[in-house]
C-alpha cells in the first residue's frame, strides 16, 4: 500500500498511510490524532467520517471509503439516523467490544469506548466462521491487513483482529480511551442528570459522560451488577497455549496446518505421541498467522509425569497456581509436543513473547464453562432509564476446541446493536427485553450449518442471520424482574433453573407396579402383588416381555422349576434386543428377598420406559422398535457383542489353524454370570449402590470404575474390549490381541436386523486405515517405537497397531454381504492418454469416479452457498462395488464438471475485483502449501483440486468441532452422573436403614429413587446417542484418509503404475465402498430414531 509519488507531498496521506500499517495500539492512536489534527478535524462520530472522506480523497483512501459507504448505506442504518441521539459507553476493546462499537456508531449513536490497557498483545489465533470473514472484508479488514483470510486461511490472530476494528471504529468516529478502568455505575442524583461511569482514574473527563445505554465486553471475569452468571462442569480440563516466533520461510511455510485432530476418533496418533514423548492429549490444534499458534488439552497425570505440575491438588486453583508450576518444564513440553505433531519439520522453534517480554506459553483451567442467565436489563433511577447488554466472553464463555468465540461474539454484538435500535425507536422497554432474551435463546446453538447460508445479507436484523427464529418466544411479561425500579437487584433465586430436584414426581412406586399388573394379567402362573416374591420364578418377567413382544419369548416352553435359567434367558433378551442392562444377577432374582426390592424396581422401570406407550402386538406382526433412544442402547449393545465375538475368534485365530478354524466355527457359548454379585464391584470390590451401578460381560461395577486396564481411559457401551482371559476390561487400542488377525471374509452381519452371532470383516489390508497417525504424524516412529512402559512387553506397542486397525473395521456391519476383491471394477482412466495427444503432450485433467465421489461426499459449503449442503451419506453402496459405475454414470464431462466447481468458486470470491487481485497475489498459507510446496507450481493444478484441498481441511475441522462438542457432552453427562449418584446413595441408605421408618416416608423416597433413575436412563440414553455419533466421527476420519490415498493412486499417470499400485487401488476402493456401507447404518439408524420419536 505504498503512496503514488505525486501524493508524497501531501502529509495528511502519508500520516493517512501511516495510519493504515501501524502495528501497534498506541501507534494507532497516535496516528489517527494527529491525522484529525492535520486535517483540522474534531468531533466524533458519522460527522467526522464524512469529514475524513472528504478530505482524503486519494485512490487507496477511496477504495476504503467506497467499501464503508455500502456498509453504512444498509436499511438498517436508516442512513446514520437510527440511534441520533442515543449516548452509548462499551466496555472493553476486545473483538466483540470493538465490532458492538463499529454497529452502535453506523446507527449514528455516540459511543465512547474504554480499554484498561494501552497495547494489543494477544498472539493467540482465531478460528473465523465463513459469515465472519465476509463481515470483516465489507469492513475494509484487507486495506488494513493485506494477509488476511488469503488463500485457504480462516484465521487471524487476536491482536491483528483488534488493530483491524480499531482502526475502523476510529474512522467512523468512535472516542477509544485507553488505560481506563470500568469501576462500577453511579445512577443519576437527581431527575435532570443521567447514568455515569465510575472510573479509575477517578481524573478521567470520563467520569462525567452521561449516557443511556451500556454494554460490556469486558470479558468472562468482569459482569456488571444485576447479571448472574450460570456454569456447566465438565470433568478437569487443562488447556496449553503457545507461539512460536514465524520468520515465514520456506520450510515453515511448506508444513502444514493442523485444523484439529481429536483422541475421540484418532487414537493412534495421540497413542504414539505419548509412546514417543510421554506427553499425553486430548486434542491438538495448529494455526500459521503472526506466529505457529498451538493449543491443545493436557491430560493431569502427563503433567505430573512431566514435573510440569509439582503437586496434584484437588483445589483445579491452587492446582494450576504458579508456585505449582514448573515453568521451564511447561516450555518444553509445549515444545515438545508442537515438535511432534509437526513432524519435527518446523524449524529452529523459537518462543514468541507476550506483554511481558516472557515466552509466550499459558495453562488454563476450561473445567467449568459459564454463561449469563440475561443477555440485557434495564435499570431506572430518579426517571432515568439505562439499557444494559452483555456481549462477547461476559455473555457467553466460549469452549476454546470448537472455535466458536469470535463469531459467536459476532452475532451477539449484531443482536445487541439491534436492541439499541429497538430502544431509541421508542419500543417499550419490557418488549425490547424480551425480544433480546428470544434471540440469546439461540446463540448457544449456533454454527454454519444451521445459521442461514446466504452471509453476503446478514445485518444487525436477526431474521437475517438465524433461521426461523421466533422474536415472541419469550412474552414481555416473562422479564419484568429485568427491569429494576431504583438500585433493586434481579431476584434470581425466584428464577427456575436447570439443577437437579428430587422432589417425588408423584406415586411412581405405585403406578410402576399397577402397570406390571396390568401387562402380565392373564398368564398362568403369574400374580403379581409386589416387587420381591411374585418374580422369583421368572414368569413373571417373561410374561411382561412376551406380552409387548412376542416375537422375542415363547411363554408356554418356559420351565418354572428352573428359575435361575430362566431369568437368565430374559436377561439376555432385555439386554440385546431391548437394550435394558441388567441391574441383578440370575440367580439374585430367582431368591429375590425383601430388600432386594429396590434393585428390582429400578430394573422394571426400563420396561415401564420401553413400553409404556406401546401397544400390545400379535406374534405375526412386526416387533416394536425401541422406544424413543433407547434403539441407541440397544444398538451400541449389539454392536458391542458383535466386537466381542471378532475379538474371540480373533484370538482363537492365532491360536489354531486358520483352516481348521474356519471348518470349526461355533456360536459363542453363554455367558456364565448367574453367581455374579451385584452388589459388589468387580473391579474394586467395593460395594455398589443402584444409581452408581454399570454393567457389561455378566459383571457389576461403579460407572467410575469402568476404565481401561492399560491407559485409564473411561470406558462406555459400544467403545470397549473385554479380555476373558485376563478377566479385565480394555479400550480398543489397548486390547491385548495378537498382530495380524483378519476376521473370516464369510462373516458379514447386519445389526441392524438383530443378527449379532457374526461380526463384520474387515479388508485384508486393515493396516491402511485411520488408526494410522494423519499424514502429518511422524513416520520416525514406525522404526523407532518407545521403550516398553513397566509391565509391558517389548513388542506390545506395535501389536496395538493392527489391533487398532481391525477393530476400526469392527465398529459396523455391513448391510450388503461379502464384498470379494474379483467382484471389485479395475478403474481404466482410458481417456486420459488420448487427450493428452490431442492436447499436444498437456494432459486434460479428467474426473475419475473415486474423485467425483469425494466431490459428493463432502458435505461442506463455501462461505456463500445459498441452500444447504445435500445429505450424500444416504448413498446406498450396500451391493457390491460394480454398482459403483452406475452410480457415477449421468455425472457429465469434465467441463461439465468443471463449470460446476468454478461457479462455486465465483460465489466465494468477493465482489471487488481489486480484492480478487489481491487474493491473487497474496501468500497463501495452510493446506494449500502441504499440497502444492512450490507456490510457482501451484497455478498449474486445476480448480477442482484447488476446491478439493480446501473442502478437505474444512471438513477436518468441522469434524474436529463436533468431536469436542461431543466430548464436552459425555464430560458434562458424567459429572451430573456423579450427582445422581450422591443423592441415590443417600436415598438408597435411607430405604435400607434397619431403622424402621413410616410407610409414607419410605413411599416418598422410592418415589425419589425412582425419579432419579429415570433421570440416569435418560442420560444414558443421551450418552449413547453421543457414542453412535463417536463411530461415525470415526468412519468419516477413515472415509477421508481413504479417499486421499486412492487419490494418490489415480492421479498417478497409468503407464507408471505397477501391479502391486493397481492391487492397493483396488483394495482401497474396496475399503472406501465398504466404510461408506457403515456409515449408512449409521444414517439409517438414526433415521429410525427420528421416525419413533415422531410417531411418539
Amino acid at each position: 500500500m505504498s503512496v503514488p509519488a505525486n501524493e508524497l507531498g501531501n502529509p495528511a496521506h502519508a500520516i493517512f498511510e501511516r495510519f493504515l500499517r501501524a502495528g501497534e495500539c498506541r501507534e494507532v492512536l497516535g496516528c489517527f490524532a494527529e491525522l484529525c489534527q492535520q486535517l483540522g478535524l474534531q468531533g466524533s462520530g458519522l460527522q467526522l467520517y464524512h469529514g475524513l472522506k472528504a478530505a482524503l480523497n486519494y485512490w487507496n483512501a477511496k477504495a476504503l471509503w467506497s467499501k464503508l459507504d455500502k456498509k453504512a448505506g444498509h436499511k438498517d442504518y436508516d442512513q446514520g439516523t437510527a440511534c441520533a441521539g442515543t449516548k452509548c459507553l462499551v466496555v472493553g476493546a476486545g473483538p466483540c467490544g470493538l465490532r458492538e462499537a463499529i454497529e452502535l456508531a453506523l446507527l449514528g449513536a455516540r459511543v465512547v469506548l474504554l480499554e484498561k490497557r494501552d497495547s494489543f498483545s494477544r498472539n493467540n489465533v482465531l478460528h473465523l466462521w465463513p459469515f465472519t470473514i465476509h463481515d470483516l472484508r465489507a469492513l475494509g479488514a484487507k486495506k488494513f491487513y493485506g494477509r488476511f483470510c488469503t488463500g485457504t486461511l480462516d484465521h487471524i490472530s487476536i491482536r491483528q483482529l483488534q488493530l483491524i476494528l480499531l482502526k475502523v471504529a476510529l474512522l467512523l468516529g468512535v472516542e477509544v480511551h485507553i488505560n481506563v478502568r470500568f469501576e462500577g455505575l453511579a445512577p443519576p442524583t437527581g431527575k435532570a442528570g443521567g447514568w455515569q461511569a465510575v472510573l479509575q482514574p477517578s481524573s478521567s473527563p470520563l467520569t462525567h459522560y452521561e449516557f443511556d445505554v451500556l454494554i460490556s465486553a469486558g470479558g468472562g471475569k468482569f459482569v456488571p451488577e444485576g447479571f448472574k452468571r450460570k456454569e456447566t462442569r465438565g470433568k478437569l480440563a487443562i488447556g496449553i497455549t503457545t507461539n512460536f516466533i514465524n520468520r515465514h520461510s520456506r520450510a515453515e511455510v511448506e508444513v502444514a496446518e493442523i485444523s484439529g485432530v481429536a483422541r475421540i476418533y484418532n487414537q493412534k496418533f495421540f497413542q504414539n505421541l505419548y509412546n514417543k514423548t510421554g506427553i499425553d492429549l486430548e486434542n491438538i490444534v495448529y494455526y500459521k498467522d503472526e506466529t505457529h499458534y498451538f493449543v491443545m488439552t493436557a491430560k493431569k497425570q502427563s503433567l505430573l509425569k512431566k514435573g510440569v505440575i509439582l503437586q496434584d491438588k484437588a483445589d483445579i486453583e491452587s492446582l494450576l497456581s504458579p508456585e505449582n508450576v514448573n515453568r521451564d518444564a511447561l516450555l518444553s513440553y509445549a515444545k515438545e509436543a508442537a515438535n511432534f505433531s509437526t513432524n519435527y519439520c518446523l524449524p529452529e522453534l523459537e518462543f514468541a513473547l507476550n506483554h511481558r517480554d516472557l515466552p509466550d506459553v499459558d495453562m488454563f483451567d476450561f473445567t467449568c464453562m459459564t454463561r449469563s442467565e440475561n443477555a440485557a436489563l434495564v435499570r431506572e433511577h430518579n426517571g432515568s432509564r439505562l439499557l444494559m447488554g452483555l456481549v462477547g466472553d461476559c455473555l457467553v464463555e466460549p469452549f476454546w476446541p470448537l472455535g466458536t468465540g469470535v463469531a459467536r461474539g459476532f452475532l451477539a454484538a449484531f443482536d445487541a446493536a439491534w436492541m439499541v435500535r429497538r430502544w431509541a425507536a421508542g419500543t417499550p422497554p419490557l418488549e425490547v427485553l424480551a425480544e433480546r432474551e428470544s434471540i440469546y435463546q439461540h446463540l448457544s446453538q449456533t454454527s454454519p450449518d444451521n445459521t442461514n447460508k446466504n452471509i453476503s445479507q446478514y445485518s444487525i436484523d436477526p431474521a437475517t442471520r438465524y433461521s426461523n427464529i421466533n422474536l415472541q418466544a419469550i412474552k414481555a411479561s416473562q422479564v419484568k424482574d429485568l427491569y429494576l425500579v431504583g438500585m433493586a437487584e434481579v431476584d434470581h433465586k425466584s428464577k427456575s433453573d436447570n439443577r437437579l430436584s428430587i422432589a417425588a414426581p408423584g406415586a411412581v412406586c405405585e403406578e410402576l407396579l399397577s402397570w406390571c399388573q396390568a401387562s402380565t394379567a392373564g398368564y398362568p402362573g403369574v400374580a403379581v402383588t409386589n416387587f420381591s416374591t411374585s418374580w422369583t420364578s421368572g414368569l413373571a418377567l417373561c410374561a411382561l416381555i412376551h406380552r409387548f413382544r412376542p416375537d422375542l419369548v415363547d411363554f408356554d416352553s418356559v420351565d418354572p422349576q428352573d428359575a435361575v435359567q430362566t431369568h437368565q434367558v430374559m436377561l439376555d433378551i432385555a439386554e440385546q434386543e431391548l437394550g435394558i442392562q441388567p441391574v441383578l444377577s440370575s440367580a439374585e432374582m430367582a431368591t429375590m428377598t425383601g430388600p432386594d426390592h429396590l434393585d428390582l424396581i429400578t430394573y422394571l422401570s426400563h420396561f415401564y420406559q420401553v413400553f409404556r406407550n406401546s401397544p400390545e402386538v400379535e406374534v405375526s406382526k412386526k416387533p416394536l422398535s425401541p422406544h424413543h433412544t433407547r434403539g441407541a442402547i440397544l444398538f451400541l449393545s449389539k454392536l458391542q457383542k458383535s466386537r466381542n465375538l471378532a475379538h474371540k475368534r480373533a484370538q482363537n485365530n492365532a491360536q489354531k489353524d486358520t483352516e481348521a478354524k474356519r471348518s470349526c466355527r461355533d456360536a459363542e457359548p453363554p455367558r456364565e454370570r448367574t453367581g455374579e454379585n451385584s452388589d459388589a464391584c468387580y473391579i474394586c470390590g467395593r460395594r455398589v449402590y443402584i444409581l452408581e451401578r454399570a454393567s457389561a460381560e455378566g459383571h457389576f461395577f461403579h460407572r467410575g470404575c469402568f476404565q481401561c486396564q492399560r491407559c485409564g481411559a473411561t470406558l462406555r457401551l459400544g467403545d470397549y474390549a473385554f479380555n476373558e482371559e485376563d478377566g479385565h476390561f480394555y479400550c480398543s487400542l489397548h486390547y491385548p490381541n495378537p498382530p495380524s488377525t483378519d476376521l473370516p471374509r464369510d462373516e458379514a452381519s447386519a445389526l441392524l436386523d438383530g443378527n449379532v452371532d457374526a461380526a463384520a470383516h474387515p479388508p485384508s489390508d486393515a493396516g491402511c486405515l485411520c488408526v494410522s497417525p494423519m499424514e502429518w504424524a511422524p513416520s520416525p516412529l514406525q522404526p523407532t517405537p518407545a521403550a516398553p512402559q513397566a509391565g509391558e512387553e517389548p513388542g506390545e506397542i506395535e501389536d496395538t497397531a493392527d489391533v487398532g486397525d481391525m477393530e476400526e473395521q469392527e465398529l459396523l456391519a455391513q448391510p450388503g454381504g461379502d464384498v470379494r476383491e474379483e467382484e471389485v471394477p479395475r478403474v481404466e482412466p482410458q481417456e486420459t492418454a488420448e487427450e493428452g495427444e490431442e492436447s499436444g503432450g498437456r494432459r486434460k485433467i479428467i474426473l475419475t469416479p473415486l474423485e467425483k465421489l469425494s466431490l459428493s461426499t463432502l458435505n461442506l459449503t463455501g462461505e456463500a452457498e445459498p441452500e444447504p449442503p445435500l445429505k450424500p451419506d444416504r448413498l446406498h453402496l450396500q451391493a457390491a462395488p460394480e454398482a459403483l459405475p452406475a452410480l457415477w454414470q449421468g455425472q457429465g464431462t469434465w467441463k461439465e464438471e468443471e463449470e460446476k466447481i468454478d461457479m462455486e468458486k465465483d460465489l466465494e470470491e468477493s465482489d471487488s475485483e481489486e480484492e480478487e487481485k489481491e487474493e491473487e497475489e497474496g501468500t497463501g498459507l495452510g493446506i494449500m502449501k502441504e499440497l502444492y510446496p512450490d507456490p510457482r507450481e501451484e497455478e498449474k493444478y486445476p480448480t477442482w483440486k484447488r476446491t478439493l484441498a480446501r473442502r478437505a481441511r474444512e471438513s477436518q475441522m468441522k469434524r474436529f468441532c463436533r468431536a469436542q462438542a461431543i466430548q464436552r457432552r459425555l464430560e458434562e453427562i458424567e459429572v451430573t452422573f456423579r450427582e445422581l449418584e450422591q443423592q441415590g446413595i443417600k436415598l438408597e441408605k435411607l430405604l435400607r436403614d434397619e431403622n424402621e421408618s413410616p410407610a409414607d416416608q419410605q413411599t416418598q423416597w422410592t418415589n425419589q429413587l425412582l425419579y432419579l433413575v429415570q433421570k440416569k436412563n435418560n442420560l444414558m440414553t443421551e450418552e449413547s446417542d453421543l457414542m453412535i455419533a463417536v463411530q461415525e466421527l470415526k468412519l468419516e476420519e477413515q472415509q477421508c484418509q481413504l479417499d486421499e490415498k486412492l487419490r494418490s493412486y489415480m492421479n498417478k499417470e497409468d503407464t507408471l503404475k505397477t501391479a502391486e499400485d493397481e492391487k492397493a487401488e483396488q483394495e482401497i476402493l474396496k475399503q472406501l465402498v465398504e466404510v461408506v456401507n457403515k456409515r449408512n447404518v449409521l444414517i439409517q439408524l438414526q433415521e429410525e430414531k427420528r421416525l419413533s420419536e415422531l410417531r411418539a
